[in-house]
């Protein structure tokens, strides 16, 4: 779900576009579930699920991205400058 790295952390999330708001919902199998209102066209979804996560943890634009899965609801998204600890903390799971 969440896998730390040298500069950040990679979550595994599991993306609901067309939502009538965009959030954070729960935990879903193995990854975060969010709800984008964007449509999954041309990367909208991807973008705004990108740039709620950077408004969240207060982070740069730049320092969020889809590091796999830009076609699919599973994804992979990369946040750089973030500890694994903060993001257990924010989304309130259990340390692993």
């Amino acid at each position: 779900m969440i896998e730390a790295t040298s500069t950040g952390v990679i979550l595994s999330v599991y993306l609901q576009p067309r939502a009538s708001k965009t959030e954070f919902v729960g935990v879903h199998g193995d990854a975060l579930k969010f709800r984008v209102a964007a449509p999954p066209v041309e990367g909208k979804a991807n973008l705004a699920l990108c740039q709620y996560l950077a408004k969240l943890f207060a982070l740069p634009q730049g320092a969020v991205s889809v590091y796999a899965g830009p076609a699919s609801r599973n994804k992979r998204i990369q946040l750089i400058g973030v500890t694994e600890g903060f993001l257990r903390t924010t989304f309130n799971l259990p340390k692993v």
